[in-house]
């Protein structure tokens, strides 16, 4: 039996358990029992579900564009890596992987509610246990489970899965013919290998998102600092380079660099979240500096000058 009033009802225990409102009669809201609400609702203070009417903030913008490019960065890697030498026909690759995970992206905005339009609208993340709501279905009488697991935070969960599935789809609609024409130099084994590599890292990702998807919420900034810091560093010492002369030699470097000096620039922006300009904008002048102390300090770190002078020494 339903009531319309939410005191005089047994108490709805559980984080995000919660009663849907049947219907309104004026001011009088009929309540059902309580238990999961609908997807793109989330419990409010008095434990009634209330559909989500907000939109991203900044941040949840940050996280999503963060995850929209693990895979167009994993599949640029592994076509260079795969490509050797070919380098004009790995540039038609990287472009069409970017044409992929664009429309992907413009697809999944497209089709997500409100449908039809590049704005979406979404739930509030208050903690990091929203992005785990299934480990906080209460028992009551330590028998019954209560079942309350949803997207509490609508739909920044879900809606990368649903990116990941179209750059899938995507993907094998357009790649197998292009690199079918262009890549007739290399071996027959050779020439799907950056297909195959995606055929892993696209299941990864999602194992990814699905477990760790609220601790990523948090720590993305950093991991792209670090990772970017860390990838910039090996390739440096992997191409050679110790001076400034050495970026100039070839173009690809300088694309390297710069890719890398976004992705500084990125974790930086999503750090401070441009809270407060005047305080904020001044920190990107940090984007070039580990690039310039690695070409100032390479010198003096060369692995064969350290033992020369060892070698000396003695």
């Amino acid at each position: 039996m339903f009531r319309a009033a939410v005191d005089i009802q047994p108490a709805c225990l559980g984080l995000y358990c919660g009663r849907t409102v049947l219907s309104v009669n004026g001011s009088v809201e009929t309540y059902g029992d309580c238990g999961v609400c609908p997807r793109g609702q989330r419990t409010d203070d008095n434990k009634i579900c209330r559909e989500c009417m907000g939109s991203p903030d900044c941040y949840d913008w940050l996280y999503l564009g963060f995850m929209a490019m693990l895979p167009l960065v994993l599949h640029w890697f592994f076509i260079e890596w795969y490509s050797g030498k070919k380098s004009s026909r790995a540039l038609l690759q990287h472009v069409t992987a970017l044409f992929e995970c664009s429309v992907a992206a413009i697809v999944t905005l497209l089709i997500s509610d409100p449908v039809g339009s590049v704005h979406i609208r979404s739930c509030k993340v208050k903690k990091l246990s929203d992005w785990y709501t299934m480990l906080y279905n209460p028992s009551p009488d330590y028998i019954t489970t209560v079942h309350c697991t949803q997207e509490a935070v609508y739909p920044l969960y879900t809606i990368v899965f649903i990116y990941y599935a179209f750059c899938l789809m995507l993907m094998m609609l357009l790649r197998p013919l292009l690199v079918k024409k262009i890549a007739c130099g290399l071996g027959k084994s050779d020439r799907f290998k950056s297909i195959y590599a995606a055929l892993y890292f696209f299941p990864i990702l999602t194992v990814l998102q699905a477990v760790g998807g609220g601790l990523l919420y948090y720590a993305f900034p950093y991991i792209i600092l670090v990772l970017s810091l860390v990838t910039l560093a090996v390739y440096m010492s992997a191409s050679e380079v110790e001076s400034f002369k050495d970026l100039l030699v070839r173009k690809k470097r300088l694309v390297v660099l710069f890719s890398h000096w976004l992705l500084h620039a990125y974790g930086i922006i999503s750090i401070s979240k441009l809270d407060k300009l005047e305080q904020d904008l001044p920190l990107l002048a940090l984007v070039p500096a580990p690039a310039l102390f690695y070409l100032l300090t390479a010198k003096y770190t060369e692995p064969s000058r350290i033992l020369s002078e060892g070698g000396n020494g003695h």
